[in-house]
């Protein structure tokens, strides 16, 4: 599957309340760029998000993730009008898809 095949399990595009809604993996995305987390094996992520928060701002990643979680934009076409550069809407979109993995294994518990 390339990213633009993706689709991803959020609440918003299934429907379904097992899964974790679009503003829950902006919330961590952000707290997690904000408080990177230390000695984790993705920390990598934190501190990449925490470089484009500060770079774009945090409206501007929300919006990248919305598009690519909920409305399906491809990772490099979700910075379109945003002044983003494309490579950084990849680092967005792979961050969003993992928190988003990470939220909904969790609900699996």
């Amino acid at each position: 599957m390339t990213e633009t095949d993706a689709l991803y399990d959020v609440r918003e595009r299934t429907e379904n309340p097992a899964h974790a809604s679009v503003d829950d993996v902006i919330t961590l995305v952000l707290d997690r760029a904000r408080k990177p987390r230390e000695n984790h094996h993705n920390a990598h992520f934190d501190e990449a998000m925490a470089a484009v928060v500060d770079r774009y701002g945090a409206e501007a990643v929300r919006t990248v993730i919305h598009r690519v979680l909920v409305d399906h934009y491809p990772f490099r076409t979700a910075t379109v009008n945003l002044d983003i550069r494309n490579f950084d809407g990849v680092r967005i979109g792979t961050t969003a898809v993992w928190t988003l993995r990470e939220l909904n294994a969790q609900g699996d518990d």
